[in-house]
Formats: structure tokens, C-alpha cells, sequence
């Protein structure tokens, strides 16, 4: 199946992320905590936490604050309790925007996610607003010049739900939530490594937005992306 060019986003995605690892850090160490919190401090039971860690991995987080953080959150340390909320609105020319944030200041967060879609063209909205246009589910994207063939082959047999290459040549393979861990094992043990291996809010269709539409909605998710609560932001703009 032929998708849309997805690969240049995903490169001017990476590359903010590099310039802001300390925020990335926090992020994960959020994500860390409430994996921690919620399924217990063992990797090898908690899915949840193996791919909090993954991302602490990937990220150069030292081990030993990794260590640190579980042990935090399981009751072997004192630490702060956060609360995961979601919020939805409208960004520019009607794209859907999904933010999801940690915090212990729910008052805060929410003045600070409402501000920054009135002041920045959107309109937040209420729950349940736009998540019907997304599905939650894995997603692994391979860069261009990796084999489609092996692949499909590889993903389709571990279960995977769909294999999809785009104009560039990148290949996103679509999982369902509970078969994310099997599809990314036996990726691994093909010898193929993904760009991208996560379980995220996928929009199931997309809006196109050009010139000053696609800036526009750009400096939207880019304030949103860089609130000091937030962990992802997912829309369905393709800009």
C-alpha cells in the first residue's frame, strides 16, 4: 500500500528532539514514574515500564538514574504523584490534536494547554472530541531503502495488522496495542530496527496544510510540544 510522505516529518521531529534533551529526560522519567507507580518495578512484568526504559535508552539516560526513578516510584523513595489528562482541540484549518500531559498541578496544566491554543490559532475542545479520529496502536517506521519484502514478511507473521510504504520509500508497519511487544521481538531478532518503534495515536485520516497554514500550525505544536507538562502531542495535520 502506497501512504503518505511521512519521513521528512519524522526527521524534523527527531531533530528538535536532539536539541532539547533535558526535556526529553523529563518526559521519560515522568513516564517512568507512573509505569512504575501503576504496574510495579519489574521490567520483566511490566510492559509499560520495558518501553519507558527503552526510550531511557535511546535517549543516553545513565542507567543509574533509571534505577533511581523506579525505585522512586515504587515506594523505595519519596516522590512526587503525577496524574495523567488528556486534552483535544482544533488546531489551524481544522487538524485534530490530541495532548497528553503528567502532572501534579492539574489547574496549572490545563490553563497552560488552553493559552496556548487561543493564543496560537486553535480552540481546545471537549473530551472525546477528536480522539474518535485516531487509532491507539504500535507503530514502527523503517527508513527508506530498508527491505519492504522482509518486512512485510517479518511483521505480518509476528502478528502485525498492516505494512505501508510511502512516497519515500519509508515503511510503517501498524499493530494493534496488545501485539506491539511480539511484532517489535521479532523485528529485532530479523535483524531489522525501526526509526521509530512506539505505541502512539495514529490518525486514522489526514489534513493537508501548506504555506502559511502548515507555519502557522507548526508554532502551535511546538508551544504545546514544549509546555514543561506535556509528554506527546499527536495530530493529524501533514504539513
Amino acid at each position: 500500500m502506497a501512504g503518505h510522505s511521512k519521513w521528512a516529518n519524522i526527521q524534523h521531529r527527531k531533530g528538535r528532539q536532539d536539541e532539547k534533551r533535558g526535556k526529553i529526560w523529563t518526559r521519560i522519567v515522568r513516564e517512568i514514574t507512573v509505569a512504575a507507580r501503576q504496574g510495579g518495578g519489574d521490567p520483566a512484568m511490566n510492559p509499560r515500564l520495558r518501553l519507558a526504559i527503552e526510550k531511557a535508552k535511546a535517549a543516553n539516560m545513565p542507567a543509574d538514574r533509571v534505577k533511581y526513578n523506579v525505585d522512586k516510584a515504587t515506594g523505595s523513595l519519596d516522590g512526587i504523584s503525577y496524574e495523567e489528562i488528556r486534552y483535544e482541540g482544533y488546531g489551524i484549518g481544522g487538524a485534530a490534536i490530541i495532548v497528553d500531559t503528567m502532572t501534579d498541578n492539574k489547574v496549572r496544566t490545563v490553563a497552560e494547554v488552553r493559552h496556548a491554543f487561543s493564543k496560537n490559532g486553535g480552540n481546545m475542545g471537549t473530551e472525546g472530541s477528536v480522539a474518535f479520529q485516531f487509532k491507539h496502536c504500535g507503530q514502527f517506521i523503517f527508513a527508506p531503502g530498508t527491505s519492504e519484502d522482509k518486512v512485510m514478511e517479518v511483521a505480518l507473521e509476528a502478528g502485525a495488522e498492516d505494512v505501508i510504504t510511502d512516497d519515500e520509500g519509508a515503511i510503517e508497519v501498524l499493530t494493534a496495542y496488545s501485539d506491539f511487544e511480539a511484532v517489535k521481538n521479532a523485528l529485532e531478532a530479523a535483524g531489522l530496527q525501526a526509526e521509530v518503534a512506539t505505541v502512539t495515536m495514529r490518525p486514522e485520516n489526514t489534513i493537508e496544510l501548506e504555506g502559511e497554514d502548515a507555519a502557522r500550525m507548526q508554532k502551535l505544536l511546538d508551544v504545546l510540544e514544549d509546555l514543561d507538562d506535556v509528554q506527546e502531542v499527536y495530530h493529524n495535520a501533514a504539513l
